[in-house]
């Protein structure tokens, strides 16, 4: 059962989808090394872009544990687990919470898919 609004995760869908088209946003597949911060590294050069920083923004005004099903949202989207391992997904994004939530989310190129099918999963669509 999700706590987060369907349609605040819509909205993150949409938002995705028009950063991700951007030409511009160009994201590694792997990084280079598990010392990289890839993510932040690419994301410094959108600090200014609007279509981030509202992303940032709706993601920022989230509760933690909200965050948190968001990202769980991620990862069952993109077949990390399936509805019965929702709990465990839950409980490990709360245990790798941070602030960077907005950040992490949007370095996922697929992102906009990914909690789109994580939606259907959960029964919800977007309009």
């Amino acid at each position: 059962m999700l706590d987060v609004n369907p349609d605040t995760v819509c909205r993150l869908i949409a938002l995705a989808r028009a950063f991700h088209a951007k030409d511009v946003v160009v994201f590694p597949q792997e990084p280079t090394s598990p010392s990289d911060d890839w993510a932040l590294q690419v994301l410094a050069d959108h600090a200014d872009d609007e279509v981030f920083q509202e992303f940032k923004s709706i993601i920022e005004d989230l509760e933690p544990d909200q965050q948190q099903q968001v990202v769980a949202l991620l990862w069952l989207g993109r077949g990390d687990g399936d509805l019965e391992d929702w709990t465990a997904l839950l409980q490990e994004a709360r245990e790798s919470w941070n602030t960077r939530t907005a950040e992490y989310l949007i370095a996922h190129p697929y992102l906009a898919e990914h909690l789109t099918d994580a939606l259907d999963l959960q029964g919800y669509e977007c309009e």
